[in-house]
């Protein structure tokens, strides 16, 4: 789950002077599970621009706009309302902002409306909490499936470091130490020998980006 955090109304109509005619996009996905760009947010936004001055030309929001075929097919539905609009406001995460860059064939004006935070798993009352880093080198198998590139502040591979008090961490006393919970964890699975062994450095050549994975070449 990709979490997003909306952009100051100010900031946003400050990127769009000068654009009058908007179209909105949403996603239906992780922006609508961060209450950020699902249909009920588009609609506020919608509301808000509207009262500012703005022509609102007509609004989508596909499950994931990161998903070209997605994007296309909502693009043609409503390609008369994109072809009136002066410019794009987008509320998903990046990846949906240069996906909707990608499959818009009218070249319109692209503005973000939300700022991409992190990957995040979700909890069963709805927070969010950032447990992955996508580094490209998982060793969860080795820490009982506790992250410390993510979870510890400095990305220890090897821990607790000297810092470490009373279980908690020196960067944040209020939050536990990854490393003292993957001591416990692998103390429950009656594995702490796997704690003794030292993990080499991280691979930094796996998170070079931008990274790409091609699944269907194209056909020549």
């Amino acid at each position: 789950m990709i979490i997003t955090d909306k952009k100051p109304f100010n900031e946003i109509l400050e990127s769009l002077k000068g654009d009058n005619k908007i179209f909105i996009v949403g996603c239906g996905e992780c922006s609508a599970t961060s209450k950020t760009g699902g249909e009920p947010e588009v609609l506020e936004m919608k509301e808000k621009l509207e009262k500012e001055g703005k022509t609102i030309t007509g609004y989508m929001v596909p499950d994931a706009p990161c998903i070209a075929a997605q994007l296309k097919t909502g693009f043609a539905k409503h390609i008369k309302e994109v072809k009136e609009s002066d410019a794009i406001l987008v509320l998903a995460c990046g990846l949906g902002v240069q996906s909707v860059k990608e499959n818009d064939r009218f070249l319109k004006r692209l503005h973000p409306g939300l700022n991409t935070t992190f990957m995040g798993v979700v909890d069963k009352v709805g927070n969010f909490f950032e447990y992955c880093s996508a580094c490209g080198d998982c060793v969860l198998d080795k820490t009982a499936g506790i992250c410390p590139v993510t979870r510890c502040p400095k990305g220890l591979l090897n821990g607790p470091c000297g810092g470490m008090e009373k279980g908690k961490c020196e960067v944040d006393r209020n939050k536990d130490c990854a490393w003292v919970l993957i001591y416990k964890e692998l103390e429950k699975q009656g594995k702490l020998e796997d704690f003794k062994k030292i993990n080499p450095p991280r691979d930094y050549s796996k998170t070079v980006k931008p990274h790409q994975k091609i699944l269907n070449e194209p056909q020549k």
